[in-house]
């Protein structure tokens, strides 16, 4: 349900090709919610199927035709409610936290190369989110909005930091 709401409101912003979808999404929204290219298509597909999208043929200009995915009025409608409703929470499924929870089964060397594996790729991320945040622009309250979901993986990104710290710290 959270991924088609999240499609309708990308095509809320744009009309947009599969392949658009997918490089908006992993740009925009990526940065807290996860989703392959099968689930966007599978998604895609599911949303004109049942009238919230609609496509069309774009001629293409020495490029083969693109098929546009545009929001229908019953899409628009069905977006404006998700966003209205009460917000549900997932819980968060994290194979990392997994691996921590059991870690003790790992020896000394095995598990401080994990959290060194996790340590670097939350910095590497941080960096991205980072650069993402410099450059970015908010002149209106969609883009500030928006921005704002950024901030906050930023901020939940550097509280992981910390806490690989202090579990590093604890367990030495």
């Amino acid at each position: 349900m959270v991924l088609s709401r999240l499609i309708l409101g990308l095509l809320a912003l744009a009309p947009m090709t599969g392949y658009d979808l997918k490089r908006h999404f992993e740009s925009t929204v990526g940065h807290f919610w996860a989703a392959d290219k099968a689930q966007i298509y599978r998604t895609l597909a599911r949303l004109v199927a049942d009238g919230l999208a609609e496509v069309e043929t774009v001629a293409g200009t020495g490029a083969p035709d693109r098929q546009e995915h545009r929001i229908t009025v019953a899409g628009r409608t069905a977006l404006a409610e998700w966003l209205a409703s009460e917000p549900e929470r997932h819980v968060e499924r994290d194979p990392f936290l997994a691996r921590v929870f059991f870690g003790a089964d790992l020896d000394d060397d095995a598990f401080r190369s994990l959290l060194a594996a996790r340590r670097e790729a939350t910095r590497a991320r941080l960096e991205r989110f980072e650069r993402k945040r410099a450059e970015a622009d908010a002149p209106d309250r969609a883009a500030r909005l928006r921005l704002s979901t950024l901030d906050y993986g930023i901020a939940n990104l550097r509280v992981e930091l910390d806490w690989l710290d202090a579990l590093e710290k604890e367990l030495a």
